[in-house]
């Protein structure tokens, strides 16, 4: 069985997509799987949209990513784990591609990125960043994320030492037990970072991260753009009337 971990907190909003995206994928591709959602702290219906959905709802209360995927993991019931955000939508050829790379021996693995809805100019070189830094240095992208429960648990899991940047360790942390891949294929997820955060918050948040290094990751301090109170997406509407 493969299990998909989706942890969320308040997205109501987009959660449904999110786990109709996976059953439909796996329908096609005739594979055992599960849905599980790691409702964390949620204020809105998103555990009761998600169950409406048809996925299994466990609740924690931790608002740090990292002990959310590992609390899903824990609970999951598969040998071979994805890890999506709840504003990520699979698809057949990104979930083949992540099982035929674990038959022929990967251990684990993430996917091309590609986003939604308009983005503003700021996000072009950073975007460019982001495909440099996952095809050329192996990295997942949290958004999706693969491995084998045998390898995630060598691994440690999500560091939770980490409020953000735990799927960059759980990549570096997998590629020690075995093959490690990224594949061209890509998933859709939200752009709405890009579009409620301005270029200046994003740069002053790479700054920081420059000058400080890893422990800008340890606190919940600084990192507004992952934790901050939810700012108005202008897609927002449009991903519900599709939900």
């Amino acid at each position: 069985m493969i299990s998909f971990v989706i942890p969320a907190h308040d997205e109501e909003a987009v959660i449904a997509r999110a786990i109709a995206s996976v059953n439909l994928c796996m329908r096609d591709l005739g594979v055992p799987w599960e849905v599980l959602v790691v409702d964390d702290a949620s204020f809105d219906r998103t555990a009761a949209r998600a169950r409406k959905a048809g996925a299994r709802v466990i609740s924690v209360a931790h608002r740090q990513i990292a002990r959310v995927r590992n609390a899903g993991a824990r609970a999951a019931r598969g040998e071979r784990l994805v890890f999506l955000d709840a504003d990520t939508l699979a698809n057949s050829d990104v979930v083949a591609g992540a099982l035929r790379a674990m038959d022929r021996g990967a251990v684990g693995g993430g996917a091309m990125v590609r986003f939604d809805g308009p983005l503003p100019g700021y996000a072009t070189p950073v975007l460019a960043l982001l495909d440099f830094l996952m095809r050329h240095g192996q990295l997942a992208a949290g958004c999706f994320l693969f491995c084998t429960r045998e390898a995630w648990e060598r691994a440690g899991g999500f560091d939770e030492t980490l409020y953000a940047g735990e799927e960059i360790a759980l990549s570096q942390a997998l590629k020690r037990q075995g093959p490690f891949v990224v594949l061209a294929e890509r998933v859709e997820t939200s752009g709405r970072k890009l579009r409620t955060h301005s270029g200046a918050e994003v740069a002053a948040f790479m700054m920081l991260l420059v000058r400080r290094g890893v422990p800008v990751l340890r606190s919940r301090a600084g990192l507004e753009v992952w934790y901050g109170p939810r700012r108005t997406d202008p897609e927002d509407n449009k991903t519900a009337l599709r939900a």
